[in-house]
């Protein structure tokens, strides 16, 4: 029998992939608003593409603090930029080996 893989919604683009092909965004409890490569931290998390499009696309149409019940200022904004530009680069290296 096949295994079964988890599938979730980008709220970017709103395309259904497998679980591991996204990145999760997370609040954690004291409210700090970051990406999770783990997927294991605690909080009320978001799944986005590993594409910069998506996440302007969800920031733009206010789905990622609606997503994550909360308000997102230009400081988180742009940390979640410069972390997920680390992240896609670093999986790009990754892939290239």
């Amino acid at each position: 029998m096949p295994r079964h893989i988890p599938q979730r919604t980008c709220i970017g683009c709103r395309a259904v992939r497998p679980k591991r092909e996204l990145l999760r965004v997370v609040r954690t409890p004291e409210g700090e608003v970051a990406f999770d490569p783990t997927g294991r931290r605690a909080g009320r998390g978001a799944y986005l593409c590993p594409d910069p499009a998506c996440l302007d696309r969800a920031l733009r149409a206010r789905e990622l603090g609606r997503a994550l019940k909360t308000d997102l200022d230009a400081a988180t904004v742009e940390a979640l930029r410069r972390q997920l530009a680390e992240l896609v680069t670093g999986a790009d290296a990754g892939a290239g080996r």
